[in-house]
C-alpha cells in the first residue's frame, strides 16, 4: 500500500496516509483540525536494504531534489 504524505492548508499540520490502491480517490482529512483542505506531498519508500538497491536510488533522487516547494 502506498504512503502519501499530505499538509493541511488550514492549520498547516503535516501527516501521512495510507492508501490502499494507487488509483484510488482519496478525501485525506486532516488529524490535527479536521480539515479536509488538504494537498498531497512527495512520499519515498525504503527497501531496508544497503546493497545499491532501489534504497540508494530514492536516497539519491531524495537528495537531488528541491527542497524550495512551491
Amino acid at each position: 500500500m502506498p504512503i502519501y504524505e499530505y499538509a493541511c492548508k488550514d492549520c498547516g499540520a503535516e501527516f501521512e496516509k495510507f492508501v490502499r490502491s494507487m488509483t484510488s480517490t482519496v478525501e485525506a482529512k486532516c488529524p490535527n483540525c479536521g480539515s479536509t483542505h488538504t494537498k498531497k506531498g512527495w512520499s519515498l519508500f525504503g527497501t531496508g536494504k544497503t546493497d545499491g538497491g532501489l534504497g540508494s536510488l530514492a536516497a539519491s533522487a531524495a537528495s537531488s531534489c528541491n527542497t524550495g516547494g512551491t
